[in-house]
């Protein structure tokens, strides 16, 4: 009864419209149009048709859709669209309308100095298959010419970002199948207090193809030719209706099924960043999110400043390819790691990117379904921030190979144990400088949020079936040597081991122990570089005879593929790092030899080991650098005069503190002027960094004040940030009530304890004279 009724409310419904209206054709023909008054959400994919077009857009407004001199983007997408009839264009417009080949194209033809699009809401959905927008067409745009010469991407001219008093949370969406955005920068979009999960924010966002997608959150007002809101509310619940008659069965769940967009490029772009490398007025949420897709390709974009992630996937995005991008500076507000993949990701791939200077790990992988290929990665400087693993790998049959892992306030790959891990390979990379150990496998009863981020250090052995349950790549054993020390002889090092049965052994050279890393865990240092590889015997033996090592160097190895206990079944994945062993030598006298601190020093490692980790975690850290400009022919230069004498050492008068009023973290106008001159000393002089230490007075629980803390500490970074001081050259830290600066016994003494202090480091040893200012202490009353 229950199913009747409702077959026949629809088939009612449908004949009310029809009799409104006239005819099943003028029904049909509403739908577009209420498309049109929905342009910030996801339009179901319409009808193909014969005609493509190439439509010129001349004019950096936005605004009212209008027959005018001028063709906005906004136009050009409705017109790709179909929801703008030719008809509707003024001669002026149409001159840039043509008819094309096998796909629609939106070009650009801006005039010089007007070359920026300043949106006033968010733009209609790409939902024209084939289409692309090209912002290399744009006069003025230069293919072979770089910014940067780690990976060459063209520098873009057309902009598009949000106006300032305006809230527009997309750049550009994609629903539809085999659309190409290249050649743009794109900055400034984000929203407040949104659902990510259904609408996610960002400068391109890649959304499924949605048949029940149309209900909007905000009135379009009269720019879609309604007069008020309940014209606009009237439409879209008409257009939902007829789209639930037309559209035939829903799902399980009570929705229409949405289908994932196909073939999704993205290249050349830069995301978050200014077409003359600033950083943008607005930050944009994300970079790349994609939400419901198959087979997105997004290579050769420069993607920095976003307040989350810079690539983050949803729902589905399988087999996602992300190359030789450029990936700096990203997750300063929100989610703090460079590439966040979560959902249905199988047969996606990392490869060949530059990860440097993000605020969490350079790509972290949250509860996915399917496998990741992350390969030949340079990443660097990443947990800035939260000190998290270079890359954190949730799931199985993962592969990290090849890549070069650096400079990381945490392990290098940290494998999480819940849910199910195993066979997880991670060979052939190259660690340097790093505060954990290079793979840790982390096991289930350690479940604090450090050990989840950054890893919860060397396990013991593992001999039992639950035991290797309960950890990361079914606690595969790190390999043992049967020796601490190895002697050379004659130019030849016997290396002696045992490792679970089955499994093969990479012996790596290792790079000298980080300060960080000496006091967590100091018989373990960063895996440099491979040197053997080797295999047990059916006893979990191995031996091999290197000739390639010298007095003084340290080894380390791991494990990879063991067979299962009692079984020959599939393999487990890479083991964590065994603790070092140092090679010594037999001096004539025939007595062992102790290398000194010199032969164990940077000048006697591996060239490639020796120069990365030379970087100091303090300073600043070279992302990119500009293109080699070929040099002119050489001129014969004159006699060069005598050298004049040099400077003096500068020195500098900085103020190192600011203070809070009682419970508060925002900067008062005071403190404010005192960071203005912080940020001009920083402009001024750019190998300063600094970190920022929040404080508290001892008043409240140590858990409220180490929160407190770090607000003040986070807030002072995001007001230099502002005043454009690049987020890598600022770290922040939270004491709460530790460090008290004087003891409390009136409330000026509170007020002096309710600070952030500025720590400065240089790597030019500049004389800095410190003030500790009270020109903006806050009194309680």
């Amino acid at each position: 009864m229950y199913k009747t009724t409702k077959k026949y409310q629809k088939k009612s419904f449908f004949r009310r419209e029809l009799l409104r209206v006239g005819s099943f054709d003028q029904l049909l023909g509403i739908i577009p149009i209420l498309l049109l008054i929905t342009p910030n959400i996801a339009f179901a994919q319409p009808a193909t048709t014969a005609l493509t077009l190439r439509v010129v857009v001349n004019s950096n407004q936005d605004g009212a859709i209008q027959p005018d001199d001028a063709l906005t983007l906004r136009e050009a997408i409705a017109i790709v669209n179909g929801n703008l009839p030719l008809e509707k264009l003024s001669t002026a417009e149409k001159a840039f309308v043509s008819s094309t080949g096998n796909q629609s194209r939106i070009e650009f033809n801006l005039a010089p100095g007007q070359t920026k699009i300043t949106l006033e809401s968010v733009l209609p959905a790409l939902t024209t298959p084939g289409l692309i927008v090209d912002g290399t067409s744009q006069p003025g745009y230069e293919a072979n010419k770089s910014a940067t010469a780690e990976i060459e991407i063209p520098i873009p001219v057309v902009e598009i970002t949000s106006a300032a008093n305006k809230e527009v949370f997309r750049g550009l969406t994609v629903s539809a199948d085999n659309i190409t955005i290249q050649g743009l920068s794109l900055h400034g979009f984000s929203s407040q207090h949104r659902d990510t999960a259904s609408l996610p924010p960002g400068d391109i966002v890649i959304l499924g193809m949605d048949k029940e997608q149309f209900v909007t959150t905000r009135f379009p007002g009269e720019d879609y030719g309604l007069k008020n809101r309940r014209d606009a509310e009237g439409a879209e619940k008409r257009s939902k209706e007829v789209l639930l008659v037309l559209d035939g069965e829903r799902s399980s769940k009570g929705k229409f099924s949405s289908e994932p967009v196909k073939n999704t490029i993205i290249k050349d772009n830069w995301l978050g960043i200014t077409s003359g490398e600033e950083f943008p007025n607005k930050t944009s949420a994300f970079g790349v999110s994609v939400f419901n897709a198959t087979d997105t390709t997004i290579n050769r974009n420069r993607i920095a400043n976003h307040e989350g992630s810079a690539i983050i996937t949803g729902k589905f995005a399988e087999n996602t390819q992300i190359t030789e991008n450029i990936i700096v500076g990203n997750g300063i507000a929100g989610m703090p790691d460079a590439i966040r993949l979560e959902g249905k990701i199988d047969n996606s791939q990392v490869t060949s990117n530059l990860i440097c200077a993000n605020d969490g790990s350079g790509i972290y992988l949250f509860k996915p379904e399917g496998s990741v290929k992350i390969q030949s990665n340079d990443i660097k400087y990443n947990g800035r921030r939260l000190r998290r693993a270079g890359v954190y790998l949730m799931g199985k049959n993962h592969q990290v190979i090849n890549n070069q892992i650096t400079n990381q306030t945490g392990s290098g790959v940290t494998v999480t144990a819940y849910p199910d891990s195993e066979k997880n390979i991670i060979r052939d990379n190259s660690f340097a400088n790093i505060e954990g150990l290079s793979i840790d496998l982390n096991t289930r009863h350690n479940a604090g949020v450090r050990d989840f981020q950054r890893g919860d250090g060397p396990n013991p052995p593992r001999d039992s079936r639950n035991r290797r349950l309960d950890t990361a790549n079914r606690a595969i054993n790190a390999p043992e040597f049967l020796s601490s020390e190895f002697i050379i002889i004659n130019g030849k090092v016997n290396i002696d081991g045992k490792a679970d049965p089955g499994s093969e052994i990479d012996i790596y050279r290792v790079a000298p122990n980080s300060k960080q890393q000496i006091n967590l865990y100091p018989a373990y240092s960063a895996l440099g570089e491979v040197i053997a590889k080797v295999k047990t015997d059916d006893k979990g033996r191995f031996q091999t005879t290197l000739t390639n090592l010298q007095p003084g160097e340290m080894i380390s190895a791991i494990a990879f593929g063991a067979a299962k206990l009692n079984a020959t079944d599939p393999k487990y994945g890479t083991s964590e790092p065994a603790a070092n062993t140092i090679i010594k030598a037999v001096g004539d006298s025939g007595t062992i030899q102790n290398p000194s601190w010199k032969v164990l020093g940077e000048e006697n490692l591996h060239p490639k080991l020796s120069a990365k980790s030379k970087i100091q975690n303090f300073a600043v850290p070279t992302c990119t650098t500009p293109p080699v400009v070929e040099p002119p022919p050489v001129i014969p230069e004159p006699i060069p005069e005598p050298e004049p004498p040099k400077p003096e050492p500068i020195r500098l008068s900085v103020p190192r503190n600011i203070h809070f009023a009682l419970d508060k973290d925002f900067i008062s106008p005071n403190s404010g002027e005192i960071l203005d001159k912080i940020a001009e000393i920083m402009e001024q002089y750019p190998t300063i960094v600094i970190e920022l230490q929040g404080h508290t007075d001892s008043r409240a629980s140590d858990a409220y004040n180490q929160d407190l803390a770090k607000r003040r500490a986070t807030n002072a970074r995001n007001y230099l940030i502002k005043k454009g001081i690049p987020s890598e050259r600022m770290t922040i830290r939270s004491f709460g009530e530790r460090k008290l600066r004087t003891e409390e016994n009136n409330v000026v003494d509170y007020a002096r304890n309710r600070r952030v202090e500025v720590i400065f480091f240089d790597v030019r040893g500049i004389d800095i004279e410190f003030e500790n200012q009270e020109g903006d202490l806050q009194i309680e009353q």
